[in-house]
C-alpha cells in the first residue's frame, strides 16, 4: 500500500462510505489509451455502464472519446455530459421503443442490433419518424473468454448478440428494410479478460465473417470489437494502467482492415477501475470464537461485486500503522453475503480507521442500491 496515493487529511473529513476518484490517474490512463488508439487510428466509445458519475463522464467526454450506452438513461447521461450524438453507440438485448426513439431523435452514431426482431422494430420506428437508422449487427461468436460466468457475453447460450448460424436470415431480410443503413458488425465477448489470446481468436473470426458479408455485396464500414480488457485487482499500485499497448497491437496484427474502414472499441473497466476507491470507516472489531470481523460502514449496497461475483478487491487500512492482524472484512447489511474479503491481513483495525477497497472505479458506485433503506454512497475528487 502506498499511503501517499491517498489525501488522508481530506478523506478524514468526508462522510463515509464514499467513492474517492483520483482524477490525475484517470487522465494518465486516458493519455495512455489515446496514445495507443492514435498509433492505429482506432476509436474508443467509453462504456458508460462501468461508471456514470457525471464528473467522470464529463472528464472522458472532454477528451474527445465517444460513449457506448446500453440504455436510454445512459444515452441521456452521455448527452448531458457533453458526448456528441455522433459518437454515441447503443447496444442492449432489450431496447425499449422509447429508448430507440431517443437515439433516433438525436441521430446517434449507431445501434448495435442484437436480434432480427429488434432490427424490424428499429426499422418501423425510424420509418415513423422519417429517419434512417445506422446499425451494426452484434454477432455472438460463441467464444469462451474464460472469465467469470456472470460476465461472459460471447457464448452461444448467452442472451447477447445474434448467433452466427442465424446471420444468413438477418442478411436476407436486411435489403427490404428501407429505413436501415447497414454500417458494420459488432462484438463483445466478456469482461475482465486478461488473456489476450482470446482476442486473437475474435480477430480471425471477424476476418472470416467480413469475407462472407462482402460476398453479399455489403460494405463493412465499421468493425466494433467491444471491450473486455481486464485490470490488475491484486496489485493496483504496480499496474495502475492496463496493458493497452499489447491489447491494440493484437488487433493491428491480426485484423484484415479494409481501406477506409474504422475500427472501434468500447473499453470501460480498463478506463476507470483503478482511479476509484471505496472509502469506508471501521465501526466495530468483533471477535467471534473462530473469526475476527472488521465491520465497516460500507456494505454490498455500496460495492456489490464481491457478493455478486465473488470478486476480489484489495483491502487496505490506510490510517492504520500498528502490527497486522487477520480479519473477515464485512459490512452492516442484513445478509450473510455482505462480505468484502475473508482472512484479510490488515494493519490492526481500530474503530474509526479508514478502510480502502481498491480498484472500485468500475461497477462500484454505478451499481449501488438502497437496500435496507441505506443512502447511496457519496463521491469526492481530489
Amino acid at each position: 500500500m502506498l499511503k501517499e496515493n491517498f489525501p488522508l487529511e481530506k478523506l478524514k473529513e468526508q462522510h463515509t462510505p464514499c467513492y474517492y476518484y483520483d482524477i490525475a490517474l484517470l487522465h494518465r490512463t486516458l493519455d495512455a489509451l489515446q496514445t495507443e488508439l492514435d498509433r492505429y487510428g482506432y476509436r474508443e466509445h467509453y462504456a458508460v455502464k462501468a461508471n456514470a458519475n457525471p464528473r467522470i463522464l464529463a472528464e472522458i467526454a472532454g477528451r474527445g472519446f465517444g460513449a457506448d450506452c446500453v440504455s436510454g438513461g445512459e444515452i441521456q447521461a452521455a448527452l448531458d455530459a457533453g458526448f456528441p450524438p455522433s459518437t454515441i453507440v447503443f447496444a442492449g438485448v432489450g431496447k425499449a421503443d422509447w429508448e430507440i426513439s431517443l437515439g433516433l431523435e438525436h441521430d446517434i452514431a449507431c445501434f448495435n442490433v442484437e436480434s432480427l426482431v429488434e432490427l424490424r422494430v428499429i426499422n418501423s420506428l425510424a420509418a415513423a419518424r422519417g429517419k434512417t437508422a445506422r446499425i451494426a449487427i452484434r454477432i455472438n461468436p460463441d467464444l469462451d473468454a474464460h472469465t467469470h460466468e456472470k460476465i461472459t457475453t460471447g457464448r452461444r447460450e448467452n442472451k447477447f448478440g445474434i448467433n452466427t448460424g442465424l446471420l444468413p436470415g438477418v442478411f436476407d431480410e436486411l435489403p427490404s428494410m428501407r429505413n436501415i443503413r447497414f454500417a458494420g458488425i459488432h462484438f463483445h465477448i466478456g469482461s475482465q479478460i486478461t488473456d489476450l489470446f482470446i482476442f486473437g481468436d475474435l480477430c480471425i473470426l471477424a476476418n472470416t465473417l467480413q469475407d462472407e458479408i462482402e460476398a453479399r455485396g455489403l460494405t463493412v464500414e465499421s468493425l466494433n470489437f467491444g471491450g473486455g480488457l481486464g485490470i490488475d485487482y491484486h496489485q493496483p499500485d504496480r499496474h495502475p494502467i492496463p496493458d493497452f499497448k499489447n491489447f491494440f497491437a493484437t488487433f493491428n496484427q491480426l485484423v484484415r482492415q479494409r481501406p477506409g474502414q474504422q475500427i472501434h472499441f468500447e473499453l470501460g473497466r480498463a478506463v476507470v477501475a483503478q482511479c476509484g476507491t471505496l472509502i469506508s470507516r471501521a465501526l466495530y472489531m468483533k471477535e467471534g470464537e473462530v473469526k475476527k470481523f472488521a465491520v465497516l460502514d460500507a456494505g454490498f449496497t455500496d460495492l456489490i461485486r464481491p457478493a455478486m461475483y465473488g470478486a476480489y478487491h484489495r483491502i487496505e487500512n490506510i490510517t492504520g500503522d500498528g502490527p497486522t492482524d487477520v480479519y473477515d472484512v464485512v459490512g452492516p447489511i442484513c445478509e450473510s453475503s455482505d462480505v468484502f474479503g475473508q482472512d484479510v491481513e490488515l494493519s490492526e483495525v481500530r474503530r474509526g480507521d479508514l478502510i480502502a477497497l481498491r480498484s472500485a472505479g468500475a461497477y462500484g458506485e454505478v451499481m449501488a442500491s438502497q437496500y435496507n433503506c441505506r443512502p447511496l454512497p457519496g463521491a469526492c475528487f481530489f
